[in-house]
């Protein structure tokens, strides 16, 4: 959902008022209470806004002089304010939602003439309109969020297909470097991914000798995070530099991941035949230049070598560490600027546990799971939100519910789940923090900018009495 910042005649005014009345109630109700106020405020200056696109100058400063008599009427008391602004944002995001689904029930007309429908057409659009959320919920995902089996097939098969051929050019290329055997990973492999099967992930793992490294948590580590672990060279004074191949990547004491990264970069990325690798898959492989990651793409080729009409396949290159249930990655992208540190992939355990929970109660969070995955990549206000902030999510509403009684996730409850998801992330939206179910220290939500929040706010603060909304 786009809005535009020009305003019509009469908007300056109202805009002024409110602004005032956010500012003064910040002072009133503190830091909490201007969060909530920040969302709500928003939306009613945005639903002024498109109000003023959609109507004629008169309508528009009566629709504007009305809002602004109910707000009035509630501006004796900070309670009062925030139910009052709550209240007129309800009221007429409710009425354009419900005019909005009149309208899709309407029969289509020509500039020139009324026509009127066919009998089959129009019990096909009464239908529609009689579909209950749960209805819609399952609609959306098989048509939008749950992938075909014979596309994820093909997308699994291309990426184990390359998997084997970068495996076996680096035992080829580099026979003393050693290497584990080489995998997927990632929502292809899991069945989480939605929408495309678009990307893969190419899990290669490093073997490090026990004697000679150690891997240090975040928090025993100067950088303090926990997400930022660190790979410690250990006895140097009896074993010094050399006895280990990943020496050569040292940077004061610690094996880098960066330096890591790079080195894959050359002996693969810029070293790897792919004419010839793309002659071997009847694909057209490339390396995906400029990124942060190490990436290919994989698009599939029609009889005459041009490339075809399907969805091409990206697969990133990951170098892991592993030691018991501990998955470190390789990503400068997340743990820059620290050159030496690598990333504690939590994703593993999220998985674990989310497939833990469903098994207990035959419950449908990984359902729901993929309708918001699906939600918030289709809708362009929400798609900063990615899968982690979205399973920690359920994971918290699972916790929580089974201490309430409330934890009824099996089939036929996911219109309730989610409709608790959008208050929830709503909660924590106006919190500016949704901590990490494993590492509570962690706010998944740090990496947004204000002006995201503020848009997803408005767009979840809409679904909360329409989510069908996020379903279109």
């Amino acid at each position: 959902m786009y809005f535009q910042n020009s305003r019509r005649r009469g908007e300056d005014g109202i805009a002024v008022v409110i602004d005032f009345l956010l500012s003064n109630a910040r002072l009133v109700l503190g830091v909490s209470g201007a969060a909530i106020l920040g969302i709500a405020t928003l939306a009613v200056k945005r639903l002024i806004e498109r109000a003023g696109r959609s109507a004629d100058d008169e309508k528009v400063e009566q629709k504007m002089a009305e809002s602004w008599e109910e707000l009035s009427l509630v501006s004796s008391s900070p309670t009062m304010i925030r139910k009052g602004i709550e209240g007129v944002v309800m009221k007429h995001v409710s009425k354009a939602a419900k005019q909005h689904k009149a309208d899709l029930c309407q029969p289509p007309q020509t500039s020139s003439q009324e026509t009127s429908p066919k009998p089959e057409s129009k019990s096909k659009r009464l239908q529609l309109c009689t579909f209950t959320l749960q209805d819609r919920l399952q609609q959306f995902y098989h048509t939008r969020a749950a992938l075909a089996p014979a596309e994820v097939q093909r997308a699994q098969s291309l990426a184990v297909d390359i998997c084997t051929e970068i495996q076996g050019f680096l035992h080829s290329r580099h026979p003393d470097m050693p290497l584990g055997e080489m995998s997927l990973g990632g929502s292809l492999l899991d069945d989480l991914q939605v929408v495309s099967a678009d990307h893969a992930c190419l899990l290669v793992p490093l073997q490090l000798e026990a004697s000679l490294w150690r891997l240090v948590p975040g928090e025993e580590t100067l950088l303090t995070h926990p997400l930022h672990w660190m790979v410690r060279r250990l006895n140097l004074e009896y074993f010094p530099r050399g006895r280990s191949y990943w020496d050569r990547y040292l940077v004061g004491g610690y094996l880098s991941a960066e330096a890591v990264v790079n080195m894959f970069n050359k002996v693969v990325m810029e070293t790897v035949n792919w004419p010839s690798i793309s002659s071997t898959m009847d694909c057209l492989v490339r390396p995906v230049p400029g990124g942060v990651d190490l990436r290919m793409e994989i698009q599939s080729v029609d009889v005459n070598g041009a490339p075809s009409g399907d969805p091409a396949l990206f697969v990133t290159v990951l170098p892991v560490l592993r030691e018991g249930d501990v998955v470190l990655t390789a990503q400068p992208e997340l743990t820059s600027p620290w050159v030496n540190a690598w990333h504690l992939s939590l994703y593993p355990w999220e998985t674990q546990r989310l497939a833990q929970l469903d098994a207990a109660d035959s419950g449908r969070r990984k359902e729901t799971l993929k309708i918001l995955k699906a939600v918030c990549r289709l809708n362009p206000a929400l798609r900063p939100l990615d899968a982690a902030p979205l399973i920690n999510l359920i994971l918290h509403l699972s916790s929580s519910s089974s201490s309430g009684g409330e934890s009824n996730w099996s089939e036929g409850s996911e219109h309730v789940r989610f409709q608790q998801c959008i208050a929830e992330l709503i909660g924590y939206l106006e919190q500016g923090a949704l901590h990490s179910y494993f590492k509570p220290a962690v706010n998944l939500l740090s990496s947004l900018s204000e002006d995201q929040v503020d848009q997803m706010g408005f767009m979840l603060y809409c679904a909360v009495s329409e989510p069908e909304i996020l379903l279109m």
